[in-house]
């Protein structure tokens, strides 16, 4: 099940970057920096009911590690980087790592936190 839940996670990652990128000329990596903040808003809700809810494990399994894994992408947060370091736009790239960094792990605990307030 997590296999799945991993393919399912690339193929939302696929529709979200696409449909981002069909709306706007990107000069910095607005869509990897979406997905994996609310990627992360996600695991944590999932994490949080796991463990204040008594949610199955599984779920953790499934859509915590398959889905989110496949849906998160920090490869492509680093060759972002790279990339943006490489044309000279070093502000974009410090912001793009780091915003990513604090966003995701900020979104991780808000939907922990909401999760945990919530039982």
């Amino acid at each position: 099940m997590g296999r799945l839940g991993g393919k399912l996670g690339a193929l939302a990652r696929f529709v979200v970057d696409s449909e981002i990128r069909s709306r706007r000329s990107l000069q910095f990596p607005w869509t990897t920096l979406v997905v994996n903040v609310s990627g992360s808003l996600l695991l944590g809700v999932l994490v949080g009911l796991v463990l204040f809810h008594g949610a199955d494990h599984r779920l953790e399994i499934v859509l915590g590690v398959g889905f989110c894994g496949g849906y998160t992408t920090f490869s492509t947060v680093s060759v972002e980087t790279v990339r943006l370091l490489q044309e000279g736009r070093y502000r974009a790239a410090v912001l793009g790592a780091l915003g990513t960094l604090v966003l995701a792990v900020a979104a991780a605990a808000v939907g922990f936190g909401v999760v945990r307030v919530l039982s």
